[in-house]
């Protein structure tokens, strides 16, 4: 029942993105920032306090929605999965941003691949090269694809119903929202505020993130070289700054860069004209546009290998 929800889900996703994706991200948003608003003393009991606040709503009514549903009928609660990981994977996000860039980099339209970049990524890359492009976009598009595609299948398929995407999902936005200061950052009263307040969303994501970004690394390593891409993962992973992604992000970058037999990382222009310094981490060649396509192949065949592991699962439980 998990593996027909999570294809024909990707499969819908594939065809059609779902329209309201962004709108139901940013009213979550909104809904967490008036928890903030209400609660935000600057203590760690109130960010607990509201953390829970905006993470049970959302994960118990899903739950609450899918067993009243299977009451009802199986095929019912099955329909409800399908809709509830078509509205919070983003598979479709990723692959077709890559390929907007990788066809106007081919294309030798540098704008076009700046603005595509731009656009799914949110960064300003106007002074950025053909490589700076091509790194940044197979950076975003591994940490992506994690973020919106294995956590979200992993915590779906370990917890019951669609409780665990939902839960993901919700825990990574928050955390996101609540994530306080970064280093280098000016601390205002907000975002010292914010350091203890949001601890408990960004401790939540942690342990949330701790093994399907393994898992996630690991299946890189398998489909990719597997030698370098375990090198990689375990000597750069925490290099990566949290301000990045963090330990998770750094986990399924270097794994996936050394899988690809790339570098990634390095230091990109700021908006102030000055290099952006971020550590090295793949090892063997400077990433070039022709990598992009590779890079695609790698998470398609790391999400047909869970695909797989799913499917085995399904018929471990099956089995008298």
């Amino acid at each position: 029942m998990n593996l027909l929800a999570i294809i024909v889900a990707l499969g819908l996703e594939q065809w059609r993105s779902f329209e309201w994706r962004a709108a139901t991200e940013r009213a979550y948003v909104q809904y967490v920032r008036g928890i903030e608003r209400r609660l935000n003393g600057g203590t760690l009991a109130q960010g607990v306090i509201a953390t829970l606040l905006a993470i049970a709503p959302p994960v118990v009514g899903a739950a609450a929605i899918a067993w009243l549903l299977y009451t009802v009928h199986p095929l019912l609660a099955l329909a409800f999965n399908v809709l509830v990981l078509y509205a919070l994977m983003g598979f479709r996000r990723f692959s077709h941003a890559i390929s907007a860039i990788i066809g106007a980099l081919k294309a030798g339209d540098l704008a076009a691949a700046r603005r595509a970049l731009a656009s799914w990524s949110g960064t300003s890359s106007t002074d950025w090269s053909t490589q700076e492009i091509a790194r940044v976009a197979i950076e975003r598009g591994l940490a992506d694809a994690y973020r919106q595609v294995f956590a979200v299948l992993f915590w779906f398929v370990v917890l019951p119903g669609p409780a665990g995407a939902v839960l993901y999902r919700a825990a990574a936005l928050l955390a996101s929202e609540w994530k306080g200061a970064l280093p280098g950052d000016d601390l205002t009263v907000l975002t010292r505020s914010l350091q203890l307040f949001g601890l408990p969303a960004r401790r939540l994501l942690w342990l949330l993130d701790w093994i399907p970004a393994r898992l996630t690394a690991l299946s890189f390593a398998v489909v990719g070289d597997f030698e370098d891409a375990a090198y990689c993962w375990r000597t750069q992973a925490r290099a990566w700054p949290q301000a990045f992604g963090g330990e998770a992000v750094g986990v399924v970058l270097a794994s996936g860069a050394g899988a690809l037999g790339v570098q990634l990382g390095g230091a990109l222009p700021g908006d102030d004209g000055r290099p952006e310094p971020r550590p090295e981490i793949g090892m063997g060649d400077a990433v070039e546009a022709e990598v992009l396509p590779s890079a695609v192949g790698l998470v398609w065949r790391a999400l047909v290998l869970w695909l797989l592991l799913v499917f085995l699962l399904s018929l471990a439980n099956w089995a008298p």
